[in-house]
């Protein structure tokens, strides 16, 4: 697997100014950016003309990571040249399907699970990983991931995350060899043997306040919790914060859980519904579960990060990675702030100087806790998927 990464600012351009060895070679493109910038066309052509034979997948972000470097209102480029592995993709318009797990559905099923070798015509690769990046203001995540995992072979993981607008929860798009556009799902599908994912997904919150019992809720909109309105309970609890609404509760999500014991799921603010005193989130938030409130604890953000790249490496065995995939959520960013490349800064120490690092802040991440578990979404988590080919 060869790597090489580009970045465009409006100040500098673009930097290194070339492509460099990987041209001709590349075979896909990983492409994160601002809304803003992803709205110029002209940049977009430049970056297929740079990698003229590679397939791109991107989305926007709440924020750009290349390296250790944390940027805003850029665009990132990871293009990447496989030696051993195929790929596929895929992508979907939310107006095309009922819900989001029909959404997850077709794209499982538009992934083929196994693709001609291309080293050996009378042989097969098999599906192994997929990487989803979706829509991050009108999707249920939970219900996408169910439908994706429903219908996927049993041994393949999934990873991804949703898209970002900064905090402004304005308008988020995805692509995959298409402009990029508003209200999309895509997929890519990673064959043959030679690879081997990596994957691992942190948080660092702490819970304050009585647990509550969840008594009205519908998918991920939430109405009640212990019989009262659960916007106004929230308010109660962000105090002046509470006008500053859907973003200040990125600082104060829930924690969610449906059973004593378990490790609890947390959850953040899309948009709130003042007629109906309702709240939206990024996932499922079900009747009969208890919420608690979680708030920031600065090195506890930062010791999950590392905590994620160690899970990561465990998972991907005792190979170098050569790409990590970072998704962390915008919430993150926000209680950081200017600490936030400290996080970025630890995964790097875990991982290495040889792996290259891309990806981006997000409205929700897509992932297994650790090897076994089942696929969820998180929030306000950091989620790393690596790669390497043997």
């Amino acid at each position: 697997m060869q790597i090489e990464q580009r970045t465009w600012t409006e100040a500098h351009g673009w930097a290194p100014e070339l492509p460099g060895g990987l041209s001709e070679s590349a075979r896909l493109m990983l492409v994160f950016g601002a809304t803003s910038v992803l709205r110029k066309q002209q940049l977009l052509e430049q970056v297929k003309r740079y990698y003229p034979h590679a397939h791109i997948l991107g989305c926007s972000t709440a924020g750009e990571i290349c390296g250790t470097r944390v940027s805003d209102d850029s665009l990132v480029i990871t293009a990447v040249s496989f030696q051993h592995t195929s790929f596929r993709g895929a992508q979907i318009e939310l107006s095309q399907v009922m819900d989001s797990f029909q959404a997850g559905k077709h794209l499982a099923q538009a992934i083929p699970p196994s693709v001609p070798s291309e080293t050996s015509a009378d042989k097969a690769e098999e599906l192994v990983h997929i990487l989803v990046l979706s829509d991050g203001l009108h999707v249920n995540g939970s219900d996408l991931v169910r439908g994706l995992t429903e219908y996927l072979p049993e041994k393949v993981t999934v990873t991804g995350g949703l898209a970002g607008d900064g905090a402004r929860f304005g308008e988020t798009c995805v692509f995959w060899d298409q402009p990029p556009a508003r209200d999309v799902v895509a997929a890519l599908g990673f064959y043959g043997k030679r690879l081997r994912i990596g994957f691992g997904s942190l948080g660092g919150w702490d819970s304050f306040g009585p647990e509550r019992l969840i008594t009205h809720s519908k998918g991920n909109v939430l109405y009640e919790m212990d019989g009262h309105s659960a916007l106004g309970l929230y308010k109660k609890y962000l105090g002046e914060h509470a006008k500053e609404l859907p973003a200040a509760g990125l600082l104060f999500p829930l924690s969610i859980r449906t059973r004593p014991g378990e490790i609890g799921v947390v959850r953040t603010i899309l948009s709130v519904d003042e007629q109906e005193q309702s709240m939206t989130f990024a996932g499922d938030v079900p009747e009969g579960a208890y919420a608690r409130l979680m708030k920031a604890n600065f090195d506890r953000l930062i010791d999950g990060a590392i905590g994620a790249a160690h899970t990561s490496c465990q998972t991907i065995g005792s190979i170098s990675p050569d790409l990590a995939i970072l998704i962390s959520c915008v919430g993150r960013k926000l209680v950081l702030r200017q600490r936030i490349e400290e996080e970025v800064e630890g995964v790097r120490d875990v991982l290495g100087e040889h792996t290259a690092l891309t990806g981006f802040y997000s409205y929700g991440e897509i992932s297994p806790f650790t090897l076994g578990s089942k696929c969820e979404l998180h929030n306000q988590t950091m989620t790393i998927t690596t790669f390497s080919e043997e």
